[in-house]
This record gives C-alpha cells, structure tokens and sequence, in this order.
C-alpha cells in the first residue's frame, strides 16, 4: 500500500496523452487535470512530467509520424509545446489551479548550481501552490532526443524534489512476465521487491510510433527511484481515476517498493 504520500511526481506518456492520429485526447486530459487537482486540494503537492511535445507537434504540423532527423524533431517539438501547455493551463485553470512549465536538459541536473536553482523553483512553486509541468527541452536538447527519454526525467524529477511517489502511467497494465501481445501466458506481476538483472531483461522494446520510451526504460527509472526510497507505480493512463483506487490501496499496475539505506548496503 502506497500511504502518507506528501508529494508525487506524475509521468505520462504520449501515448496516454494522445489518439493515434497524433491529436491530444481532450477526454482524458481533462479528467488527469481533475485528479491531479482533486489531489492538490486533499494537501498533496503534485508535480507533472509530461511527454508529448514531438508527437502532438508533428500532428499539428501535418506529419505522419514524428520525424526521423533531429531538427525535424526539434521543429516538432515547440509546435507541440505550444499546444500542449495551452491545453494545461485552460483545464487545470478549469479546477482552480495553476501550472507553470520547466523545460528541462540533462546538463541542469548534472550541474550542481543549476540544479539548485532548479529545486529552488520547484520549492517555489509548490509554496505558491502551483503545478510544475516539466519535460525535457527537446527543441535545444539534441543528445536528450536522441538517447533521452521522459521516463528517466521522472526519476530524476522525483529525487530532486524528494517526492514520496512516482506514478508513470502508460499504455500497458504494470509489468508482466512477457510481453502481453506476443505471450498469452504473461501475467501481471503486482509487486516487485527489488529490480535485478533478470527483470531489466525481461523488459521489451518500445511499440509506440509516436512515444521514445518502451518498458526497458521505465524499468530504468524505477530502480532510480526506488533506490532513492521513492515507492514507484507503472500503471496504465487510460483511466486517470484508477490513481484514487492505488492511493485508497487498491491494486493497481505493479508496485516497485522503495528501498531502504538497510537493502542499499546488504545489495
């Protein structure tokens, strides 16, 4: 059971953002903006890391999947980031709550004042009451487009912020024994103690056209963050309400449980 949670970092993918046209699915968007707001009001800080900016922008502009060279991705992306932050803020204004977006690069968080600054603006607007929407700046960030992935910014996000809870929704239950489209065997493996070698190779690859992350990676960033004793869920974003259902300690997707100074050292 996920319990006392303070402060959560949400991850979603552009898959759950998105239809596969590429266009933002409005429906389930608003219903996100309406849980994470509802949280906010209950007294948890919620910040939001959000993909999506290449897709959407790649639909915007009328391209049949997202661009294949770099600078067609970077074009892509501050179409997308446009519309995207548009649409947060008209929802969650909606609720009573505003956002403000970071755009993030791996070198701010390498870098020791950078980072600073970057958790003293996350500090900030927490105490302003308001909701972070961070994605990696993908029109400037080459080496992040190329090798990068939302799923790890997430974990680091988490850590940074010293967040109770990472929930990254997707577009698949929890974790599995298999792949679930190829195995009809594979069964959903609800709680997982410890992320070993065994499990990051039981991990497949992406099958999203419009996303970069796949399972691989978000396996990668919960052993970030459960390392840094931050509990992590992967559970699928079709219905953003299930998040009331995990944090009323129902079963929900699969549950990376957060490892203590005590595990680190007997690992």
């Amino acid at each position: 059971m996920i319990k006392h949670v303070k402060r959560m970092v949400v991850k979603v993918g552009t898959s759950s953002l998105t239809y596969d046209t590429g266009r933002l699915n409005l429906r389930r968007i608003r219903t996100l903006a309406e849980v994470l707001s509802d949280l906010m009001n209950s007294g948890i800080e919620v910040a939001l890391v959000s993909s999506g900016a290449i897709g959407v922008g790649s639909a915007k502009l009328g391209l049949k999947s997202r661009p294949k060279d770099t600078p067609g991705r970077q074009a892509a992306a501050t179409v997308g980031q446009c519309e995207l932050m548009f649409v947060y803020d008209k929802m969650f204004g909606e609720y009573g709550h505003t956002v403000g977006q970071l755009l993030v690069t791996r070198s701010d968080i390498e870098n020791s004042e950078r980072r600073e600054n970057l958790v003293n603006c996350f500090e900030k607007l927490f105490e302003y009451n308001a909701i972070p929407v961070i994605n990696e700046n993908d029109s400037v960030a080459v080496e992040e487009i190329v090798y990068g992935d939302n799923d790890n910014l997430s974990a680091q996000v988490a850590r940074l912020m010293g967040a109770d809870v990472l929930l990254i929704l997707s577009d698949i239950d929890g974790f599995f024994s298999a792949n679930p489209a190829e195995d009809e065997s594979a069964v959903l493996i609800p709680v997982v103690e410890r992320i070993d070698e065994t499990l990051l190779h039981m991990a497949g690859p992406s099958v999203s056209h419009l996303g970069t992350g796949g399972m691989a990676t978000k396996l990668g960033a919960a052993q970030l963050a459960t390392q840094a004793g931050i509990d992590t869920i992967i559970m699928n974003g079709s219905n953003p309400e299930d998040i009331y259902r995990l944090l009323d300690g129902r079963q929900v997707g699969t549950h990376f449980k957060k490892q203590s100074k005590g595990d680190e050292e007997h690992a």
